[in-house]
C-alpha cells in the first residue's frame, strides 16, 4: 500500500483512462491523454486483464469529488470556516466537517488538509471487499473448472491424453502453429447458460459469463487459476477490447477505398468488369491469388511463386518477402492478370483488407481498376470470390505447397472451374457468359483474351 503522502492516481483519471480503452485506442494513447505515464498505462491494463476493474459510471452527487476537495483545501489554507465552505460548495455543513475530521493527513502529528490525500483515503474508506463467488461457492466453482480444463474423453469415459503441449509460461497462451493441450474448453457463456439447465432449482448455481472472465483475467481474485486462460479458445493472456480490433492500423484502407465508396452497379451484377479478389494461402509462404468477375463468375488464377533465395537463406525483419506475395510482387502479378482483359471488363475490384494488396494506388494506376476493401472480417461481402475459393480447395487443399504448381497449371485448373456450368447463370458455364460479355463490348482496335 502506498503511504497517504503518495496516493494512487485518483479514480476520476482511471475512469476516464479506461473509457478511452474501451473506444479502441492504444494504452500509450490513454495513458497519455489521462496524463500518467504509459508504464503506469500498461500496469493499470495488465493487472486488470485488459478489463475494467472499476465501473465506468461517473459517482452520484452524494459522494464529494476530487475537484471539491480541491476546493476545500484551497478554502481551508485561506482560514475560511466550515459554514463558509459549506455554503460556497452548496454541501451541507456536516458533510464539510466529517470531510475535514476523517480525512485530513496527520503526518507530523497535526491535521492539515490536502485534496489528494483526502481523496486517497475517502477511495480506501469507499471500497467493500467482497469475496468473488467462485472463492465461496466450492460446488459452483469445480463445476466452471471442470467445463474449462475438463479431460476430453471417449463415449465411454476413457480418458483421451491428446499432444503434448509446450508448458504454459504466463503470456502467449495460444503457441504459433503448435500443439496445445486437450481440455474440454467450454466458453464462459456456454457455461454461463448451461448451469441453469444443470441445476434449474438451485439458485445459488448461477454466475455471469462476464465473472468467469474477470476470475480468469484479473489478478487477485483468487478464483481460478491464471493458466486456465490457456484453455479459452483465443489463449490470450489478456483480455482485448473489442474495439480495439477494429482499429487496428490498416493505413492502406483510406477513406475512399472502403466499401461504401464503391459504384452502386458494382452491388447488383448487372454490368459486367466488376471484381472480386482474395489469396487462398498453402503452407511455406505459398498462395495462388483469386479473381472472380461478379456477373460472369468468371475466374483467373494469380500465378505468385516464390522468390529467389526462398528456404536459403534466413529472413530479414523489413526486408523483401520471398514467400511471393509481398505488395510489390503482388501488384507485378495482379497487373499482368488484369491487362489481359479488355479495359471495359476491368472497372472495379473489391479485396479483403490484407497488406498484400498496400499498393493499391499503383495497381489502379497501371490498369484502370479501381480497388476497393471489404469491412475487416465480413467475408459475405466478397460472396463470389469466397464460393469459388472453395471450390478451389478440391484442386489446392490446404495444408499443401502451393508454390509447386506452374503459371500453365493454373490455367488449367481455371479452365475447369470456368466450364462447369452454374445454376446462377442458367446452367450456362462461366466461359460461356464471360465470351458473351467479350462478344458485346468488342470493338474494332479493342483487345480480347483470345
Amino acid at each position: 500500500m502506498r503511504s497517504p503522502g503518495r496516493p494512487d492516481p485518483s479514480r476520476v483519471v482511471q475512469r476516464q483512462f479506461w473509457r478511452l480503452i474501451a473506444t479502441g485506442v492504444t494504452t500509450v494513447e490513454a495513458s497519455l491523454a489521462v496524463g500518467v505515464s504509459w508504464p503506469v498505462g500498461s500496469r493499470w491494463f495488465r493487472h486488470a486483464g485488459g478489463m475494467p476493474p472499476i465501473s465506468l459510471a461517473e459517482p452520484t452527487g452524494r459522494y464529494l469529488s476530487f475537484e471539491e476537495r480541491e476546493d476545500i483545501a484551497i478554502l481551508r489554507a485561506k482560514g475560511t470556516g466550515v459554514r463558509q465552505i459549506a455554503r460556497a460548495l452548496g454541501r451541507d455543513a456536516g458533510t464539510i466537517s466529517r470531510e475535514l475530521r476523517r480525512n485530513a493527513a496527520t503526518r507530523g502529528g497535526k491535521q492539515e488538509y490536502r485534496a489528494s490525500v483526502a481523496q486517497w483515503k475517502a477511495q480506501q474508506a469507499a471500497k467493500r471487499p467482497k469475496a468473488a463467488k467462485l472463492v465461496t461457492n466450492d460446488r459452483l466453482r469445480e463445476y466452471v473448472q471442470e467445463r474449462l480444463d475438463g479431460t476430453v474423453r471417449l463415449a465411454d469415459g476413457t480418458a483421451v491424453a491428446g499432444p503434448d503441449a509446450a508448458e504454459w509460461k504466463g503470456r502467449k497462451m495460444k503457441p504459433h502453429r503448435a500443439d496445445r493441450r486437450w481440455v474440454t474448453a467450454w466458453s464462459p457463456q456456454q457455461i454461463s447458460h448451461r448451469v441453469r439447465l444443470d441445476f434449474p432449482d438451485d439458485e445459488s448455481m448461477r454466475i455471469s459469463h462476464e465473472a468467469i472472465y474477470q476470475a480468469l483475467f484479473i489478478q487477485g481474485r483468487g478464483a481460478l487459476k491464471r493458466e486456465l486462460v490457456a484453455c479459452l479458445r483465443t489463449g490470450r493472456a489478456l483480455r482485448e477490447p473489442r474495439a480495439r480490433t477494429r482499429n487496428k492500423p490498416q493505413g492502406h484502407v483510406t477513406a475512399d477505398v472502403v466499401l461504401s465508396e464503391r459504384p452502386a452497379e458494382a452491388a447488383d451484377r448487372a454490368v459486367p468488369g466488376h471484381w472480386e479478389g482474395d489469396l487462398i494461402i498453402g503452407t511455406g509462404r505459398s498462395a495462388i491469388g483469386t479473381l472472380v468477375e461478379r456477373s460472369s463468375r468468371s475466374t483467373l488464377l494469380v500465378h505468385l511463386p516464390r522468390l529467389e533465395g526462398w528456404g536459403e537463406r534466413p529472413p530479414v525483419k523489413n526486408g523483401p518477402s520471398l514467400g511471393g506475395y509481398d505488395a510489390a510482387a503482388m501488384n507485378a502479378a495482379l497487373t499482368a492478370s488484369m491487362t489481359r482483359l479488355p479495359e471495359q471488363l476491368r472497372k472495379t475490384l473489391t479485396w479483403d483488407r490484407g497488406k498484400e494488396l498496400s499498393g493499391h494506388a499503383q495497381f489502379a494506376l497501371e490498369t484502370g481498376t479501381k480497388v476497393f476493401f471489404a469491412d475487416p472480417h465480413s467475408p459475405w461481402q466478397r460472396p463470389t470470390n469466397e464460393n469459388t475459393n472453395g471450390l478451389l480447395r478440391q484442386y489446392f487443399p490446404k495444408g499443401t505447397d502451393l508454390a509447386r504448381w506452374s503459371a500453365e497449371e493454373l490455367d488449367a485448373v481455371a479452365l475447369a472451374i470456368n466450364n462447369r456450368p452454374r445454376k446462377v447463370l442458367d446452367w450456362k458455364t462461366p466461359a460461356e457468359v464471360f465470351a458473351e460479355q467479350l462478344r458485346s463490348i468488342r470493338q474494332p482496335g479493342v483487345a480480347t483474351t483470345d
